[in-house]
């Protein structure tokens, strides 16, 4: 049975998905961020969704009631879309595939993606993540990329990475890429843990701009640079007065110039990212 509901089927030259997915891999919001940006500012079309009956639980992500202009209410069920772009002056194009992380059946949610990377010959597929680290909102997001496949580490310059222990729906889906023979990537930011419930448009700005970087999309992130610089102002405006929280972010930096000539930023543990599992889940208790 297929989950996915095609509009239409987009002619792509070389495509490449990029994924990013709302939940525990997306700390301040930064990976969904970046992909609905980018999904602007290239103009993508949406031209398939998962139907989501499968895979959530919607007493944690609810469906919502819309009004149409001719008051006509209306479901919008939370299902991942698909949608195209066509890069002006590129060699390929771009599928984004953007969501809330399933909660059920995550073998047979990462079929029906792939399912739509094998109809539109994708050629390879790029997840976004964010975690939340030791790091000083006032410094560079440092953006860590990782993959298994030998050419495409030496090729991108992306480290093989070394972690073992809970994962989310990107794992699963670099996983099943793994097996099928697709290469597969994935680039992850880090923001800082005591802005945990805070959006991160720094975070999503270095995503956009690595991937900016590896597809050659040649977007202008003004706005979006605009929007990091009003972050930081903020999140300085917020601490102000809050003097432990401030020797907190000044005992980061030094960390951080001390650090900057060291290896790039790993996954967390294990246990850290076990406890972050525990407290994520927690959360979404608290909200349904």
């Amino acid at each position: 049975m297929s989950y996915v509901r095609w509009d239409s089927r987009p002619q792509l030259r070389r495509p490449v998905l990029v994924a990013a997915f709302e939940g525990w891999n997306d700390a301040g919001e930064a990976a969904t961020t970046a992909l609905r940006w980018l999904h602007a500012a290239t103009d993508a079309r949406e031209f398939a969704s998962v139907d989501p009956e499968e895979f959530y639980d919607f007493t944690v992500a609810r469906p919502n009631v819309k009004l149409d202009a001719g008051m006509t209410r209306r479901i919008e069920w939370p299902a991942p879309t698909f949608s195209a772009a066509t890069i002006e002056g590129g060699s390929r194009d771009v599928i984004f595939l953007v969501g809330i992380e399933p909660a059920l059946k995550w073998r047979s949610f990462t079929e029906s993606v792939l399912s739509v990377a094998d109809a539109l010959d994708v050629e390879m597929v790029f997840t976004m993540g964010a975690l939340l680290a030791d790091v000083p909102h006032t410094r560079p997001v440092r953006i860590t990329g990782t993959a298994t496949d030998p050419e495409i580490i030496s090729r991108l310059g992306f480290t093989r990475s070394r972690y073992e222990g809970p994962t989310g729906i990107l794992g699963v889906l670099m996983d099943a890429c793994a097996h099928r023979g697709l290469k597969s990537a994935s680039l992850w930011a880090t923001t800082p843990h005591y802005l945990r419930e805070t959006a991160s448009p720094k975070a999503a700005l270095a995503l956009v701009e690595r991937l900016n970087e590896l597809i050659e999309l040649r977007l202008d992130t003004t706005d979006l640079e605009i929007a990091s610089a009003a972050y930081e102002r903020q999140v300085n405006d917020m601490l102000e007065g809050e003097d432990d929280v401030v020797d907190y972010v000044r005992r980061l930096e030094e960390d951080d110039e001390d650090d900057a000539d060291e290896e790039p930023f790993e996954i967390p543990s294990t246990d850290q990212l076990a406890e972050e599992v525990e407290r994520f889940l927690r959360d979404q208790r608290g909200n349904s």
